[in-house]
């Protein structure tokens, strides 16, 4: 018997002459969300305003009135889905444009502001110093008080601007800030501004979503006037709280001197664990090391060691399990309250006392409304078949969250949980109290959702791992029962905080020996969505109880999202892909069946770099085998993801102007460019043009010997390799070419010049992010750009592109391409006048527009 038909689980039947239309207004909500998010810009107040007047009106009037008062058409169905999806719409701008009219203004960004502020959360601890979330009071710029954005992101570097520091240094700086303070402080502020490229992560959402509508840094310099702590408060005592808890346990499992990365490997091994114990227990995710964090996406576990959506609703469970069992040894407690009654609401509300001390992140918020509607269901008696119930569910956290509709949390929670109620393991495994059966079941639910989440994952991170379900069959228990109660119960005791720790250690090293299978993750290009919905749809087929013949039927589903390949040029041609790496460089080149990637980024820290937070993800989106790596110089702007990027391509070869003792030639040995390298590609030319022979044989001599005298002015920038790319010849007449420089200057330039290896081209990447050093005049005369190409970083401390090299480039008719107004830019040499920016093909409202160049 289906429980979506009969028994407990039918639904309530309708009113009499009322058909049951909340289902179809539900979906009109899910609708005008999906509407608004996908505007690129917002509309007016009044068109915003109307749309949510009309359809709540129509809501209210087709849920309250009698059906005699009303026309035939206004209650339909269809009507109430319209009237939904207009309210949702309207609702949803307004509130856009409440938040959007809080911004940063553009002549409050890079000025010095002093600002009273409250510390808003617990402090984040990097490797560069402490980030700071301040909801602030008051600000003055030159005397006269400014209105600057209530919610704010800072940094406060304890070393150099944006150099590492000591993990001493960085947890005494985090000592000396708590959340609750009240500090009064100079920061330079920025609109925040994220990286944006094809399959990328989006920040702005991600800042959009927090509420935080500036970013920055605090000025601690010799010249500054120092931060000064006010007092404390009773403000954010949750915050207050994670933060002791949090000190206490990394201060107790790994005191300073204990990190990762030291030569003790019990010590090292007990600080790892230590920060999966405070993640689990106060949500910060920052604690965890950053090649743990690679072991629990390899084996499919993250979700369980961050507080996720998933790890609540386990949470919840076990919970409402002890309040269960604890409240039916009462005999008054059950008589006054039903002991199931207790369970769930005891569930949710643990649950809800858990997401708020593990930081309240966004999806934790998602996780607890979608608890509280069910569960405010059932209390109320209602009976509703399981698809109306997920919809509700689906409904309430878009009414309090829209834009989560564009998290793949949200999309892997509720997919997994429909997928459970379409293949009925929920109920099965409600029928099976004995342990056999249990385990049974748990086995079958986790095949069920493996097999049916396999292609959404693939649509959302381009990988899935394959020994997901044996790791989860051993993760989920052992961190739910096992691990997270012992964390937990550290709070009270905290010795108890050693034995997590002790078993966190067994279950690290067998997720790493599972991590280290050649074929523990499987990582295919990124499909387009309709072959993603195909996929699910595919999966959850094979999945559901029924004949074979049936099931089958989902196996064509899959075949579009597991061999999906992206377009590639056509032989004799190429394309360009300059990625958005902020103050860096990185271009893929590809050809019709090879690639090649030319500088890899900067560092943006210890544990972040351009090639694991850009470079990785998108090759892996592409599904790119890079034949080649070119390191222009050996500068940590253009050699900063090489390491990441070598580490995902085991076959790539590297060539570049590095030292021999670079440490990147011991993971690859590295050719030197030199003038005169040429090799073909399905019919694309490629040519390095620079550096000279003796130039770079004496480079590399200084580089490798330490030197002094005359010698020691050499400078890496001088030895940029410059290769130039021309695509087959055409009928229609020059070929197509692009020249990429590096960081050469003037005399470089100039040298080019002289032997006559300049020639016009159509996209030139601009010389050393458009510094005043670079671009000469008669170096552009002879390239003749139609389209110069600037990857500098939004409002980079260097100020490049420079103006005059901006008016420079203008005033000879050439085209500017800088990723910060741009993101990453891809160019086709088969169309040599277009460009793709994914800042404008892929634009949403809250995305950031920085003001034009100068």
């Amino acid at each position: 018997m289906s429980p979506s038909t009969h028994g407990p689980d039918a639904p309530e039947p309708p009113s009499t002459g009322r058909p049951w239309r909340l289902p179809w207004w539900l979906c009109g909500v899910l609708g005008g969300a999906v509407v608004q998010l996908a505007q690129a810009h917002l509309w007016t107040t009044a068109v915003y305003a109307m749309a949510a007047t009309c359809g709540v009106a129509g809501t209210l009037a087709a849920a309250a009135l009698p059906g005699r008062m009303l026309p035939r058409w206004c209650r339909s169905r269809g009507f109430m889905f319209a009237a939904g999806l207009v309210a949702m719409a309207g609702v949803t701008g307004l509130r856009a444009i409440l938040f959007s009219s809080g911004a940063l203004p553009d002549a409050l960004e890079g000025r010095d502001i002093r600002i009273v502020g409250l510390v808003a959360a617990m402090p984040q601890v990097a490797d560069t110093g402490v980030r700071l979330r301040m909801a602030v009071e008051s600000a003055e710029l030159d005397g006269r008080n400014v209105a600057v954005p209530p919610l704010i992101d800072v940094a406060w570097y304890t070393g150099a601007f944006g150099e590492a520091a000591g993990v001493a240094d960085v947890r005494r700086l985090a000592a000396q800030v708590r959340a609750g303070e009240r500090w009064h402080m100079t920061v330079r502020l920025k609109a925040p501004h994220g990286l944006r490229n094809p399959h990328g992560f989006d920040s702005e959402l991600s800042w959009w979503e927090q509420g935080v509508q500036a970013t920055g840094y605090v000025r601690n310099g010799l010249r500054d006037e120092p931060p000064q702590r006010i007092d404390a408060t009773w403000n954010y005592p949750v915050q207050r709280a994670r933060q002791r808890v949090r000190d206490a346990i990394l201060a107790h499992l790994a005191p300073v001197g204990m990190e990762p990365g030291t030569d003790d490997g019990d010590g090292m091994a007990r600080a790892r664990a230590a920060g999966v114990v405070a993640a689990l227990v106060t949500g910060d995710q920052r604690a965890i090391d950053r090649a743990d964090w690679d072991v629990f996406r390899a084996t499919g576990v993250a979700h369980l060691v961050s507080i996720s959506g998933l790890h609540i609703t386990l949470f919840a469970w076990l919970a409402a399990a002890v309040v269960g069992a604890l409240w039916r040894r009462g005999p008054r407690l059950c008589l006054a309250l039903p002991a199931p009654t207790a369970a769930l609401a005891g569930g949710v509300l643990l649950a809800w006392a858990y997401a708020l001390f593990s930081g309240w992140g966004v999806p934790a918020q998602r996780t607890v409304c979608m608890l509280a509607a069910v569960a405010l269901l059932r209390l109320s008696g209602r009976r509703w078949p399981w698809p109306q119930v997920w919809l509700l569910a689906c409904a309430v956290v878009v009414l309090f969250d829209p834009w989560a509709l564009l998290q793949a949390g949200f999309w892997l929670s509720f997919v997994a949980v429909a997928v459970l109620f379409a293949s009925n393991s929920i109920a099965i495994g409600a029928e099976k109290t004995a342990a056999p059966g249990r385990f049974v079941s748990m086995l079958r639910e986790q095949w069920v959702v493996t097999l049916a989440l396999t292609p959404l994952t693939l649509l959302l991170f381009g990988q899935v791992s394959v020994v997901g379900l044996l790791a989860n069959l051993v993760a989920i228990p052992w961190i739910t029962l096992v691990v997270t109660p012992l964390a937990l119960g550290g709070t009270v005791w905290s010795p108890l905080w050693t034995a997590a720790a002790w078993s966190v250690q067994p279950f690290a090293a067998l997720l790493l020996g599972l991590a280290a299978l050649p074929w523990a993750s499987l990582s295919l290009p990124a499909a387009p969505v309709w072959a993603g919905v195909a996929g699910v749809a595919g999966g959850t087929l094979l999945a559901l109880r029924g004949p074979w013949p049936l099931r089958a039927l989902g196996l064509p589903l899959l075949v579009p999202v597991l061999l999906w390949q992206p377009q590639r040029p056509p032989p004799g041609q190429f394309e360009l892909l300059a990625a958005d790496v902020g103050q860096g460089q990185a271009v893929l080149v590809r050809t019709a069946h090879h690639a090649m990637l030319y500088d890899a980024g900067p560092r943006y820290g210890l544990e972040s770099d351009a090639g694991d937070r850009v470079l990785v993800p998108l090759l892996r989106a592409l599904g790119e085998r890079i034949d080649l790596l070119m390191l222009s110089h050996r500068d940590t702007d253009h050699t900063g993801g090489a390491a990441a990027v070598l580490a995902q391509q085991p076959k790539a070869g590297l060539m570049g102007s590095i030292e021999n003792e670079h440490a990147l030639q011991q993971l690859r040995p590295a050719v030197p460019c030199v003038e005169g390298q040429r090799w073909a590609w399905d019919g694309v030319l490629f040519e390095v043009l620079h550096p000279h022979e003796a130039q770079a044989l004496d480079v590399h001599a200084f580089l490798s010997v330490p030197a002094a005298g005359p010698r020691a002015a050499v400078r890496p920038n001088t030895q940029s390799c410059v290769l130039r790319i021309t695509a087959a010849a055409t009928p229609q007449g020059k070929p197509p070419s692009a020249l990429l420089v590096g960081d050469i200057e003037q005399a470089q330039e100039a040298a080019l010049l002289a032997r006559g290896l300049v020639a016009p081209v159509d996209v030139l990447l601009v010389p050393h992010h458009g510094s005043k050093t670079s671009s000469s005049a008669a170096f552009l005369d002879a390239a003749r750009p139609r389209t110069a190409l600037v990857q500098a970083g939004y409002r980079n401390r260097f100020g490049h592109p420079a103006p005059e090299v901006v008016a420079r480039y203008r005033d000879r008719g050439a085209v500017l391409v800088d990723s910060a107004h741009c993101g990453a830019a891809t160019w086709a040499s088969a169309s040599p006048g277009q460009w793709r920016c994914e800042r404008d093909a892929a634009r949403r409202y809250w995305h950031h527009t920085p003001a034009p160049l100068r």
